[in-house]
């Protein structure tokens, strides 16, 4: 994975309306099977987190509870102090797969939801994303990069809260995910929200995110912060994916 530039900070005014995340005794099981046991967790609006662990140590799961699409057995999910409850307009999902309606053309795929001003609106997120021009192709005509361009465009569409990322780069050649790692930081940084990725990999959780947390057998073994003005790849960093790497 190549370098990437200090972590930009999040500008203080795109953060004023939002709400901080908080998981207050989270547990979710499964045929009586624990996958996580009483997360506590506060994430501040605007931080950008990183989960890493090994399969099966519940970060999926983690996932789909905060983005609505599973229910928690204990505890809850509070946004700006209210309790969530099935799918929310504001938080946003993003996968590895693209997920693009291939009888759709790229414009009408990024304003899948429609509403008002929908067409301007995908336009410019769009052109945010380098493919302004593609607007009228085929999905099928589109790399595998440019693919997740049209899916972060039309995860940005509603303005998200919240925006989860189930490692949406890891089927990307080295060089297209280091382009994807600077475009996603740019939009985190212009558009304000609460960014969570989900990744396996270690370097690129270091790189991306300025808090990173280790999920070992359904509980939270490690929660690191990261200095947002270190260079990705230095030694501090080295020094950080080692402590990960022991913790997983």
């Amino acid at each position: 994975m190549g370098k990437l530039g200090p972590v930009p900070a999040a500008p203080p005014a795109a953060l004023s309306a939002r709400h901080e995340l908080v998981l207050e005794g989270v547990g979710k099981s499964f045929a009586g099977k624990k996958v996580l046991d009483d997360l506590r967790l506060t994430i501040p609006a605007g931080q950008f987190v990183a989960v890493v662990g090994r399969s099966g140590g519940g970060k999926t799961t983690l996932m789909r509870l905060i983005a609505g699409l599973d229910s928690p057995t204990a505890g809850a999910i509070r946004i700006g102090g209210q309790t969530c409850r099935g799918i929310r307009p504001d938080v946003r999902l993003m996968f590895q797969d693209a997920r693009l309606l291939p009888w759709q053309r790229i414009l009408a795929n990024v304003g899948i939801a429609r509403g008002p001003g929908w067409r301007e609106r995908a336009q410019r997120l769009l052109g945010e994303v380098g493919l302004g021009e593609r607007a009228g192709d085929w999905p099928h005509v589109l790399s595998g990069g440019q693919r997740q361009r049209v899916a972060l465009a039309r995860a940005l569409m509603t303005e998200p809260e919240i925006l989860l990322l189930d490692e949406p780069f890891g089927a990307l050649d080295a060089l297209t995910r280091t382009e994807m790692h600077r475009l996603l930081l740019r939009v985190w940084r212009e558009h304000g929200f609460t960014a969570l990725l989900i990744t396996h990999d270690v370097a690129e959780a270091v790189a991306l995110a300025d808090r990173v947390l280790v999920l070992r057998d359904g509980v939270v073994s490690d929660d690191i912060a990261i200095d947002p003005a270190r260079a990705a790849g230095d030694a501090q960093s080295a020094d950080l994916e080692r402590r990960i790497l022991q913790a997983v």
